[in-house]
This record gives C-alpha cells, sequence and structure tokens, in this order.
C-alpha cells in the first residue's frame, strides 16, 4: 500500500499520530477541483468548489456513519467543540462540562472558556478506558460530557458506546473526539449514540492540516455564525437570519475550500483500502515490537524506555521519525509502514 502515499525519504516515518503521509492521489484531485475551476473560471469557481465541500461530507458519512447533512466543516477540533457548546445553555441545575486529564489540553481549553457561557469545568479521576470512572463522574450537575475516543499520549481507548449510554440515560449531551482514531479504529456514529463527534483529518486520514470537521444529528444553535450558517447564504438580507436546516449551521462566515479538497482525497485513499485493514496491519506491525494486547489502545505504540536519552539517539541514528511526550515516545505504524520498519524499531528499543 506504500505506493498509494509520497513516502519521505530515509528511516521508517513514525508520526501518523501527528501528521499523516500525503496521499498520491492528493496532488491530481488538488489540481482538478481547486486550482483548475481558479484558473480557468475564476468568477464562477465557488459552485465547484462547494460542490468539492459537499464530496468532503459524503466521504466522511461513508467512513464514520450517519447522514452527509450532519457533517460539517471546521478549521479544526476545537473550533468544533466550541461551536457545539455554544450551541448548548446551563440548565435546571446542569452546567457542568467534565473531560477526563487525558484529553487534550486544547479541548480542556476551550472547556475551561465555556465558563464564560455559564458552564462550569470538572475534570474526571481515574482510568478513561474504566466505564465505572465515567459512572461516578456523570453526577446530577454534567450537562456536557467530552471524551477522547483514543488518548494521544497513552494510546487508551474510551468505551464509547457505554458513556454515551450513561449520558443519554442521564440527560447529558456527550460529545466524543475521534481524532486519533478515524481512519484506524472502527467507527460507526448510529452505533455509538453519542450525540456530537469532533475531529481532524490531519492524522490517520492523512488529509492534511486545517480540515476539522464536526458530527451534529441536534438542532444545536451556535453562537460562532456567518453569511454560510444561513438557510439561504445568497438571500442577503441583514435583517433576516435563519439557521441552515442541518449541521451547516456550525459553518460560519464564507468557508475555506483547499484543506477539504485534499481531505477528501486522505479519507477516499483509506476507505479505499479499509479501515479493518488499516487497524490489522497496525496491529500486526506492532506485534513484532511488543507482544502487550492492543485491544484497548489506538494506532501508537507509547514506549516508556528505561534509558530514554539512549533509545532515542538509536532511533534517531536509524532514521526513525518519531515524537516524545514526558518520559514517553510515540510511535505509529499506519499501512504504508512495512515490517522493515517494524524490525529497525525492535532493534533501537532492546
Amino acid at each position: 500500500m506504500s505506493d498509494l502515499f509520497d513516502l519521505p525519504p530515509g528511516g521508517p516515518y513514525l508520526l501518523s499520530h501527528s501528521a499523516g503521509l500525503l496521499p498520491v492521489a492528493a496532488r491530481g484531485e488538488f489540481e482538478a477541483k481547486f486550482f483548475t475551476p481558479w484558473a480557468a473560471k475564476p468568477g464562477e469557481s465557488w459552485p465547484l468548489w462547494l460542490e468539492a465541500i459537499d464530496d468532503f461530507r459524503t466521504a466522511m458519512a461513508g467512513l464514520l456513519g450517519g447522514r452527509a447533512a450532519d457533517y460539517c466543516p471546521q478549521p479544526n477540533v476545537s473550533a468544533g467543540l466550541f461551536a457545539l457548546l455554544s450551541g448548548l445553555t446551563p440548565r435546571d441545575g446542569r452546567d457542568t462540562i467534565v473531560m477526563s486529564p487525558q484529553a487534550f489540553p486544547s479541548l480542556g481549553f476551550v472547556a475551561q472558556q465555556a465558563q464564560r457561557l455559564g458552564f462550569r469545568f470538572r475534570l474526571v479521576d481515574g482510568d478513561p478506558a474504566h466505564v465505572a470512572n465515567w459512572d461516578a463522574a456523570l453526577a446530577p450537575d454534567v450537562a456536557v460530557v467530552v471524551v477522547m475516543h483514543v488518548h494521544s499520549n497513552t494510546s487508551i481507548v474510551s468505551p464509547v458506546a457505554a458513556i454515551a449510554e450513561l449520558a443519554r440515560a442521564r440527560g447529558i449531551f456527550s460529545i466524543v473526539d475521534v481524532a486519533q482514531s478515524a481512519g484506524l479504529l472502527p467507527i460507526d456514529v448510529s452505533a455509538w449514540r453519542a450525540d456530537a463527534l469532533v475531529g481532524s483529518c490531519i492524522k490517520w486520514l492523512c488529509g492534511g492540516p486545517g480540515a476539522g470537521f464536526l458530527w451534529c444529528p441536534h438542532d444545536l444553535k451556535p453562537l460562532n455564525v456567518g453569511w454560510f450558517s444561513h438557510e439561504d447564504p445568497f438571500a442577503f438580507d441583514i435583517r433576516d437570519f435563519r439557521y441552515a436546516t442541518d449541521a451547516r449551521r456550525f459553518w460560519g462566515g464564507t468557508p475555506s475550500v483547499a484543506p477539504y479538497v485534499l481531505a477528501t482525497s486522505g479519507v477516499k485513499t483509506i476507505a479505499a483500502i479499509g479501515v479493518e485493514a488499516v487497524l490489522a496491519h497496525n496491529r500486526a506491525l506492532i506485534a513484532r515490537i511488543d507482544a502487550e494486547d492492543r485491544s484497548g489502545k489506538g494506532g501508537t505504540l507509547c514506549h516508556i524506555p528505561t534509558d530514554i536519552e539512549k533509545t532515542m539517539a538509536a532511533l534517531i541514528q536509524a532514521g526513525c521519525r518519531f515524537d516524545r511526550r514526558g518520559d514517553t515516545l510515540r510511535l505509529s505504524f499506519h499501512i504504508y509502514n512495512t515490517s522493515t520498519d517494524a524490525d529497525i524499531v525492535a532493534r533501537c528499543l532492546v
């Protein structure tokens, strides 16, 4: 499958948890769907550009489930989370947003600022993989629970469907961050029955930066709006704003186009390979290094070496591209990695 991606020169590329590789098809798609309309008919390019964004929404629905109409582009996960929170209102003593301290910090920053909307913010104690910890945390004052499907620094997987079920039974709005799982772990929004998703295409979906998204089948009314949040963006009546009847209500002003043309190539490439195939390949390569059961983990091997400086030096000498979070090395194997890559890493981690 490596021939479907632009592989960088040198040793193993192990940073798919940060930025997936460029699909070979992306250059041609970008030329055809972004540059060509702009150059050939610059005054008439918007209909074609908007069609490309619809293609993105359709591709996301094909990959993650649900209706294309319930997906909306967002510049990043943080923007998507704020858009959702701004459409919710603290009520009847329910005013608290909860999440794990292992969540990506940017989400916590957003939740803290949501206190200006009348919310409070609380972190959940304990391992986010254990339903009992979420059960204890979803108290009567909780309005929103934000769950990382896969945690970036530990690769721990949260039991999303079970948490969503608890939240639903208690009238709590559930939001799941799939940035570290979309494209690697199977996701079915209909089966999960969470209230909303936020995510990004830059990582395992190999879609590049700037192509975030949210999924929300509910009729929330976000605060951050613009003319593309309007039911009829081309009505041009400053006195009459009507929210779009689908998730485009979260869109805002004049939309970005280029990131979504690129991202669609990534999403379609991964979908054609099959998420199950990507996951099986990831598991097989990690098994060459580490015999740990990966059933409760994402795609990143989070390794804590006894001598981190020595191990890092060996990986760098071997040409490996990886990163570090504190005392943990993060090593991710995607569909374009090989058994040779895994064996190189194994020798470095001895």
